[in-house]
């Protein structure tokens, strides 16, 4: 039989199949992206693995917490209603001391008022119970200075030693005087070599025109006592080189002509 192609007439293609746009087969991943993934995956790990052990440990963690929050507390509790009332107790108690203290330095009596200033008096507390009974104060710290020159002014070196060894301060005199004191005390027990030691210290500590060469000075003396010219020699000529217009340079060229 004959076949032929009507006009216009077009063969059938083959039924193509339809592809669901939704979904694609084949997804080429790129190695950096996989590595990306790797690291998320690997920091919820981790998190899970924190939020397991917070749960497992969270009395712990509880008690941690209430212990800093208990001590921070406390603290603050005993600054308030110990170490503040504390500090102002003493304030209060030494008053009396020092102003005791104060005219035994203008010389009224002095014997007897540097003694009632270390045992108190008119109900008072002296320096020795202030600095016994407050001693974590800074007024208990400051009167361990008061009853140390206090007692090396009647003649209780080895209290004034004991007292101005505790004694510790910040201020560029107090602290100075303080060293220079317990050699003072050492040279009355005459043990000059100690008196020295701590009259050197003195002369080095924080310099200034007023405790610089008052120690120098007593260094120079100490050392001359000693038979040390040349270690008296060299602190005498500091004072006329450094500290010309100070009280201790008015008489030290007749010091540095005994030293030569």
């Amino acid at each position: 039989m004959a076949t032929y192609n009507k006009r216009g007439y077009k063969a059938p293609k083959e039924k193509e199949e339809k592809l669901d746009n939704n979904f694609i087969e084949d997804v080429n991943v790129d190695e950096k992206d996989s590595t990306t993934a790797g690291v998320f995956n690997s920091l919820d790990q981790t998190a899970s693995k924190t939020e397991e052990w917070v749960a497992r440990n969270q009395k712990y963690i509880f008690g941690i917490v209430t212990a800093i929050a208990v001590v921070t507390v406390g603290y603050l509790l005993y600054q308030k209603f110990v170490a503040q009332p504390n500090e102002e107790a003493a304030a209060t108690e030494m008053f009396e001391a020092q102003q005791n203290f104060q005219k035994a330095v203008d010389g009224t009596k002095s014997d007897s008022l540097f003694a009632l200033s270390l045992k108190g008096s008119e109900g008072k507390y002296g320096f020795k119970d202030i600095a016994e009974k407050y001693s974590g104060t800074a007024a208990g710290n400051l009167a361990n200075y008061y009853a140390g020159i206090a007692s090396l002014n009647t003649g209780k070196y080895d209290d004034a030693i004991a007292y101005l060894e505790k004694f510790k301060s910040d201020d560029a005199i107090l602290s100075v005087l303080a060293v220079g004191a317990i050699g003072d005390a050492h040279a009355q027990k005459n043990q000059q070599k100690e008196a020295l030691e701590y009259y050197i210290k003195a002369s080095e500590m924080n310099k200034n025109d007023f405790t610089t060469p008052r120690f120098l000075l007593k260094a120079g003396q100490t050392s001359l006592a000693l038979g040390n010219k040349a270690d008296a020699l060299k602190y005498f000529t500091q004072i006329k080189e450094q500290y010309e217009s100070t009280p201790e340079a008015s008489g030290i060229e007749g010091l540095i002509g005994l030293a030569q």
